[in-house]
C-alpha cells in the first residue's frame, strides 16, 4: 500500500514528502548512464492558483458550505421535513437553503474561473529552452527541472533558475523583485566562473554540471546549494546562494539576456510557496454571532420540547386525543409512543426552525465585502505623492477596526519617512557635521575666521601630509562597505561602468535595498570619495579625482541577529582588509583599538538628537590569516547541511579584533501629522506601543518628538538588566513608583535583553507595570520579540483587541500576530503590505481608518446582527403562541411562500442597505471628537446585555403583534378556508424603521411588485377570493412613518383596483369553508368592512359575526354569483 501511495504521488508530479533533504539537478537533463540511477520526480511548471476543477467543484463547494453550522442546521431541518409529516412544506426550508447555497456557489465559482483564466495566461506564456543543441520555443508549463532557459531583457523568469551565464563576460545580471517583495532597486546576481563563459547554446549543450540544493522552501532570501562542474575530467565545486538564484516573477533589467537552469518549477517555486494564505483571524462580532446562534438554538429546542409536552398534556383527555372528526387509524393507535413523541418533537422543531436566520451569514459576508470598497474609495486615505490609495486585503475584519485597544507600531518608515539624510559623523574621536556638502568639525563654521578652511575635504587634499589616514580610511570604508548598485542610461550591451570614472555623470543613480546605505554613499560622494561602480569582482572609487580599484573577495551579508555586514577587499597594494559597519551594540564589543570611549559618547549624543547611528570598523589580515578565513568561508558556504549555523560561526571568527574608525549619524524625518494622530488615538482610549530595533537614546528622542512620550510624563526604564533577579527587583521598584505617583502619567522604556528576562519568569509583574503606563517604548527589538509582545497583550485575561502597523519585513511577524495587521506602503519593500489585512500609505491615515471607518463598520454590522435575531424572534414567536389556540396541532400561521421569502428577500435587503450607508454621526465629528470611539469599545453593542434587550424587545413586539391582531379580530380568528388566521402579522415592515434613510422606498416597491405578481397568478387559480385573503391581505406598514403611509396608500390603491377587477369578473365561485357568511355577505365585502374598521370609519352595529361550532365544521358547498347591484343568495 505504501508503494502504491508513493507511485500515485509521483504520477501527479510531486516528490513524496520528506523523501530527501536535498535534490540533485542534472543540467540539460544529462543523467548518468549507469543503470542503477533512478531520476527524481519533480513538479511540472504549471501554476495552479484555482481552488476547484470542473469535476470537484460541486462536491468540494458543498462540503465547504455545509461546514457552516447554519447551513448544516437547515440541511438537517430540510431532511427532517422530507422524512416525516411536518406542518410546513419542505420547500420552506429547502428553497432558502438552495438560494443561499446557489448564490454562494456562483460567487465562488466565478472567482475561481477568473483564477483559472489567469493561470492559463501564465502557463501558456512562450519561453525559449535549450534542447538537443538548439533554442526551442515552448510554453511555460512545459519547462522541466534541469532545462536550460533563456530569458531576455525586461522579461520575467518563468521558474526559479540558477544563473549559468549572461551576455556579460563576468556572468552578472541585474534584476528587480518588485513583484515579489516590492523592492524596486536593482539587485546583482552572479554566475560561477566555470559556467559564466558558456554564453552560447553550443557551449551550454556541452556543459557537464550538476546542481545539488535544498528542497523547496518559502523563504525568498535563502538558498543553499552547490554546483559541481566537470572540466577535463576534474570536478570543480562552487557554492550557490541566494545571489545565484533568479526567482520566478522577478524581472531581468539592464542585461540583454541570461541562461539559467531550472531548479524549482511550478508550485514548488518560491513565488508559489509564498502565495498568501490568509490567517483565519476571527473578529469579535463573528464570535458573538456564533454565541447568539447557540443561544437561539437553545430557545428553539426549549420551544419545541415545551410544545411537545403541552400537546401530550392537552391530549390526556380522550375528547382532545381522538375527537369524533379526527379518528385515529389502527396503525396510529398501535404505534410506539416514543417514536410518536420524537416525531412530534421534530415536527415542532421544523415549525419553529425559522428562529435561526439562514441568510445571516450571507448578508454579513455581503455587507463586509461591499463595505470594504469604501476604504479604497476614500480620497482622504489617498496619498497623492506616491499615487497610492488604501488597500483592503481582507474584508473579514472591518468591524474590528472599531474595537482596537492597543496599537503596536514600528518606528522607522512607519512614524518616520524612511528618507535618510546624512547629518553628522565621528572620525577618530572627532565629531563632524555636514554643512553645504562639507564636513566641518564641531564648533566651527564652514569658513574659519582666519580665512583657513578647517573642513575635512580640504585636508583630504593633503591627506598624504598626515601620518595617519584615519579620515580617508573612514570615508573609503563607508563608500565600499555596502551592496549599492548603480544605474546608467546606457545599459544595452556589456558596457563599462567605469566609463564614468573621469567625471561623475548626472545620469548615474544609486540603488540600495537600505535607505541608510544610499544616504551614506551619496554623502561620501559629496565629500570627495565617490563610488563609481563594480565590474565583476572589482569595485572602483574615486578619491578627489584619483581612481582606485579594489578586488571584492567576500561579502558577509547583513542579518537581523548579527546586526552588521562586512566586506573583505584586496587593496591596490595587495593587502587584504575587512570593512565592517553595523549597530553600535553589534560592533563596539568586538573592537580592540581606536577611540572607543569617545566614539561611544558621540553615538549617544547622535541618538539623543534622534539620529540613526552606525559604527564603522576595519581589520587588516596577514597572508596566513586570510588563507584561514578563505578556507573556512569556502567550507561553510559549500556545506549542504547546517550552512547558516556554520556561516554564523565563521562570521564571528572573522569579525573580531576590529579597529574602530568612527560612527555616522543619519536623520530620518517624522511623517506628517504623526503627533496629531497619536494624540487622537490616545483620546480615543487606545494605548500606543512603539516597537523598534533602534538603540535606546534614538528611540526615546523620536518618541518625545512625535508625541508618544510627553515632556511632563514620568519616564520609567527597564534597560540593561543582566539577570532574572535584577530584572524582578527593577519591576517591583517600577510598580511601587506607579502606585505612589498614580496621578502622573507614566511611560515605560524596555530594551530587548531586559524584555527577554521579564518574559521568562516575571510575565505577570511586567504586564501589570505595562498596563499602568500610558505609553510603552520597546527598543532593540528583534522581529520575533515584537510578535511575542503582541501575543503577550493579545492573550492577557482582558483579551484586548490589538493592531500592529509596520512597513518592513521585520514587522511581518507582529502584523500577522495581531488581531488586525496594517502595512505601510513605504520604502522597505512590500512584504508588510502583502502580509497585512489593510494597507495605507502614511501613518496619519490610521486615525480616520479607526475613528471613522472602524466606528461606522462596527455600528452597522452590530445593528445588522442584532436585527437579524430580533426579526426572527418577532416572526416565529406568534407561531409558537398560535399553537395554544390550535391545541398544539402543529398548524402553521404563515404561508409557505411567505416563510420562504421572509428571510432571503423581505427582511434581508432593507437591513443590508442600512448596514452599508448608515452614518449616525458625521465623519468630521468622529475625527474631531475621538472620545466617541470609547462609546463602542469592548464590543458594547454586541454585549450580552444588549443582546438580551434586543431579544426581549423581539418577544414583546411579537406578543403585541399576535394579541393585538387577536383582540382586533375578536373571536373571528379563523376566516380562511384552511382554518388559518385572517390577519397576517407583517413583521417584515418593522425593519423599515431601521432603513428610513435609504431603503424604505426600495422596500415598498419590492413588496408592492411582489403582491401584484401574486395577484396576477391568483387569477389563474380556481380558488380566487379566499387565497387572496390568505396571501395578499397584509397590513404591515406603520402609518406614522411617512414612507409607511405612502406604502399603505399604494397598497390600498392596488387592492381597490384589484377588487374592482374581481367584481367585473363573472362566475367566481365560493370554496369549502369552515365559516359561512351572513346573508348578503361575501369575502370581499368582509375585507372592506375590516379596512373601514381599521381606518375608523366603521359602524360596529353593521358588523355581524358568525358563530363557530362543531356543527359548522362541515359546511355545504355554496355557490353564488357576484352581480352588479344584486345581493348574494342566502345559505340554505
Amino acid at each position: 500500500r505504501k508503494r502504491w501511495i508513493q507511485k500515485s504521488i509521483i504520477t501527479i508530479g510531486f516528490d513524496p514528502p520528506h523523501q530527501s533533504d536535498t535534490r540533485t539537478v542534472y543540467i540539460a537533463n544529462k543523467f548518468p548512464q549507469h543503470g542503477h540511477y533512478i531520476p527524481q520526480r519533480f513538479a511540472d511548471n504549471r501554476i495552479i492558483s484555482s481552488k476547484y476543477t470542473i469535476w470537484n467543484f460541486i462536491p468540494k463547494n458543498l462540503f465547504e458550505q455545509f461546514r457552516r453550522i447554519a447551513n448544516f442546521y437547515f440541511l438537517i431541518i430540510f431532511l427532517v421535513q422530507l422524512m416525516i409529516d411536518t406542518p410546513t412544506s419542505p420547500i420552506t426550508s429547502g428553497l432558502p437553503l438552495f438560494f443561499v447555497i446557489t448564490v454562494t456557489a456562483i460567487k465562488q465559482g466565478y472567482e475561481d474561473w477568473l483564477r483559472h483564466k489567469a493561470d492559463n495566461e501564465v502557463n501558456g506564456a512562450p519561453v525559449f529552452v535549450v534542447r538537443s543543441g538548439s533554442l526551442v520555443q515552448t510554453r511555460s508549463k512545459n519547462i522541466r527541472v534541469g532545462d536550460i532557459v533563456r530569458v531576455a531583457k525586461d522579461e520575467t523568469f518563468p521558474a526559479d533558475l540558477v544563473l549559468l551565464s549572461s551576455d556579460r563576460a563576468e556572468g552578472t545580471c541585474h534584476i528587480t523583485t518588485a513583484s515579489l517583495d516590492g523592492e524596486t532597486n536593482l539587485k546583482t546576481h552572479y554566475a560561477v566562473p566555470e559556467t559564466a563563459v558558456s554564453q552560447s547554446v553550443s557551449r551550454l549543450e556541452s556543459l557537464q554540471a550538476v546542481v545539488e540544493c535544498q528542497q523547496p522552501e518559502a523563504d525568498l532570501y535563502r538558498f543553499v546549494g552547490r554546483i559541481t562542474v566537470t572540466q577535463q575530467g576534474e570536478e570543480i565545486v562552487r557554492p550557490l546562494g541566494s545571489e545565484n538564484l533568479l526567482l520566478r516573477g522577478a524581472r531581468l533589467k539592464n542585461t540583454k539576456e541570461i541562461f539559467g537552469v531550472a531548479v524549482y518549477t511550478g508550485m514548488e517555486s518560491k513565488m508559489a510557496l509564498n502565495y498568501k494564505c490568509k490567517s483565519q483571524k476571527r473578529s469579535a462580532v463573528e464570535k458573538s454571532m456564533n454565541t447568539f446562534l447557540i443561544i437561539y438554538l437553545g430557545i428553539l429546542l426549549f420551544e419545541a420540547i415545551l410544545s411537545t409536552i403541552l400537546k401530550y398534556a392537552w391530549q390526556a383527555e380522550n375528547k382532545w386525543d381522538e375527537p369524533f372528526y379526527n379518528q385515529k387509524t389502527d396503525q396510529e393507535r398501535n404505534s410506539s409512543q416514543i417514536l410518536k413523541f420524537i416525531s412530534d418533537f421534530l415536527a415542532f422543531l421544523v415549525l419553529y426552525n425559522f428562529i435561526i436566520p439562514i441568510s445571516l451569514y450571507v448578508t454579513v459576508e455581503l455587507q463586509k465585502f461591499l463595505g470594504s470598497f469604501f476604504i479604497g474609495w476614500d480620497l482622504d486615505l489617498y496619498h497623492e505623492e506616491s499615487d497610492q490609495k488604501a488597500q483592503v486585503n481582507t474584508s473579514d475584519l472591518n468591524e474590528e477596526l472599531g474595537q482596537v485597544e492597543y496599537v503596536f507600531t514600528d518606528k522607522t518608515g512607519t512614524l518616520t519617512e524612511n528618507e535618510m539624510q546624512f547629518r553628522e559623523c565621528s572620525i577618530n574621536g572627532i565629531k563632524y557635521q555636514e554643512i553645504n556638502g562639507k564636513l566641518v568639525p564641531e564648533g566651527m563654521t564652514e569658513d574659519s575666521p582666519d580665512g583657513s578652511v578647517p573642513c575635512l575635504v580640504r585636508f583630504i587634499l593633503c591627506v598624504y601630509t598626515f601620518q595617519n589616514g584615519e579620515e580617508e580610511l573612514f570615508l573609503k570604508a563607508v563608500s565600499l562597505c555596502h551592496t549599492v548598485q548603480i544605474s546608467y542610461d546606457q545599459t544595452d550591451g556589456p558596457g563599462d561602468p567605469f566609463s564614468h570614472a573621469n567625471g561623475f555623470s548626472p545620469q548615474m543613480e544609486y540603488y540600495a535595498s537600505s535607505p541608510d546605505e544610499k544616504a551614506l554613499v551619496e554623502a561620501t560622494k559629496r565629500m570627495g570619495v565617490t563610488f563609481i561602480g563594480s565590474h565583476g569582482e572589482i569595485m572602483e572609487i574615486k578619491t578627489l579625482g584619483k581612481a582606485e580599484k579594489y578586488k571584492l573577495l567576500h561579502v558577509l551579508e547583513f542579518d537581523a541577529n548579527r546586526r552588521r555586514m562586512s566586506v573583505i577587499l584586496q587593496k591596490p597594494s595587495g593587502e587584504k582588509v575587512l570593512f565592517t559597519k553595523g549597530a553600535e551594540s553589534a560592533v563596539l564589543p568586538y573592537t580592540t583599538s581606536g577611540e572607543i570611549d569617545k566614539t561611544r559618547v558621540h553615538v549617544d549624543e547622535f541618538a539623543l538628537k534622534g539620529l540613526r547611528t552606525l559604527v564603522v570598523a576595519c581589520r587588516h589580515f596577514s597572508a596566513d590569516e586570510y588563507q584561514e578565513v578563505d578556507r573556512r568561508l569556502h567550507e561553510a558556504r559549500t556545506a549542504l547541511q547546517q550552512r547558516e549555523e556554520r556561516l554564523v560561526e565563521v562570521f564571528n571568527f572573522i569579525e573580531k579584533d576590529l579597529e574602530l574608525l568612527g560612527a555616522t549619524g543619519v536623520e530620518d524625518k517624522l511623517q506628517d501629522k504623526v503627533q496629531e494622530t497619536i494624540e487622537s488615538l490616545r483620546l480615543a482610549g487606545i494605548k500606543v506601543w512603539v516597537l523598534t530595533g533602534d538603540k535606546h537614546e534614538t528611540a526615546v528622542s523620536v518618541s518625545l518628538s512625535c508625541g508618544h512620550f510627553h515632556r511632563t510624563m514620568n519616564i520609567l526604564e527597564l534597560v540593561q538588566q543582566k539577570s532574572d533577579r535584577e530584572c524582578a527587583e527593577q519591576l517591583r521598584r517600577l510598580a511601587r513608583r506607579i502606585k505612589e505617583d498614580h496621578v502622573i502619567q507614566h511611560g515605560l522604556v524596555v530594551d530587548g535583553a531586559s524584555l527577554s528576562l521579564a518574559l521568562r519568569e516575571h510575565e505577570k509583574l511586567f504586564m501589570e507595570v505595562c498596563k499602568n503606563c500610558s505609553a510603552v517604548l520597546c527598543c532593540r527589538m528583534a522581529p520575533l520579540q515584537k510578535a511575542k509582545v503582541v501575543r503577550l497583550l493579545k492573550t492577557s485575561p482582558e483579551k484586548p483587541i490589538t493592531l500592529a502597523i509596520g512597513d518592513g519585513a521585520n514587522d511581518v511577524s507582529m502584523i500577522q500576530e495581531a488581531h488586525v495587521g496594517i502595512g505601510i506602503m513605504g520604502k522597505e519593500g512590500r512584504q508588510a503590505v502583502r502580509n497585512s489585512d489593510y494597507a495605507i500609505a502614511r501613518f496619519k491615515f490610521l486615525a480616520k481608518l479607526l475613528l471613522v471607518h472602524g466606528h461606522f463598520y462596527y455600528i452597522r454590522i452590530a445593528t445588522l446582527v442584532q436585527y437579524f435575531f430580533y426579526k426572527n424572534v418577532c416572526f416565529i414567536t406568534p407561531q409558537f403562541l398560535y399553537q395554544f389556540f390550535c391545541l398544539f396541532s402543529q398548524q402553521t400561521l404563515y404561508d409557505s411562500v411567505y416563510l420562504t421569502l421572509y428571510n432571503i428577500c423581505f427582511t434581508s435587503l432593507p437591513i443590508l442597505v442600512y448596514s452599508l450607508f448608515e452614518q449616525l454621526v458625521h465623519p468630521h465629528v468622529l475625527q474631531s471628537k475621538p472620545a466617541l470611539y470609547r462609546d463602542i469599545s469592548k464590543n458594547s453593542l454586541l454585549s450580552f446585555k444588549t443582546f438580551l434587550y434586543w431579544t426581549f424587545l423581539g418577544f414583546c413586539h411579537a406578543f403585541v403583534f399576535f394579541f393585538g391582531s387577536y383582540i382586533l379580530m375578536g373571536e373571528d380568528t379563523t376566516l380562511m378556508g384552511n382554518g388559518q388566521m385572517f390577519f397576517r402579522v407583517g413583521l417584515n415592515s418593522f425593519g423599515c424603521l431601521f432603513c428610513r434613510h435609504y431603503s424604505h422606498n426600495f422596500h415598498c416597491i419590492f413588496l408592492l411588485s411582489f403582491r401584484l405578481i401574486v395577484m396576477c397568478k391568483i387569477l389563474q387559480s380556481s380558488c380566487k377570493c379566499d387565497v387572496i385573503l390568505n396571501i395578499s391581505v397584509q397590513i404591515e406598514d406603520v402609518c406614522w412613518e411617512p414612507f409607511g403611509l405612502i406604502s399603505f396608500v399604494l397598497w390600498l390603491t392596488s387592492l381597490f383596483l384589484f377588487f374592482q377587477f374581481i367584481e367585473a369578473y363573472q362566475g367566481i365561485g365560493c370554496v369549502d369553508s369552515m365559516c359561512c357568511f351572513s346573508e348578503g355577505q361575501n369575502a370581499c365585502s368582509r375585507l372592506g368592512r375590516l379596512v373601514e374598521r381599521m381606518m375608523g370609519r366603521c359602524d360596529p352595529a353593521r358588523v355581524t359575526r358568525c358563530d363557530l361550532s362543531l356543527s359548522s365544521l362541515c359546511c355545504k358547498h355554496v355557490s353564488y354569483k357576484l352581480e352588479h347591484d344584486e345581493p348574494a343568495a342566502p345559505d340554505e
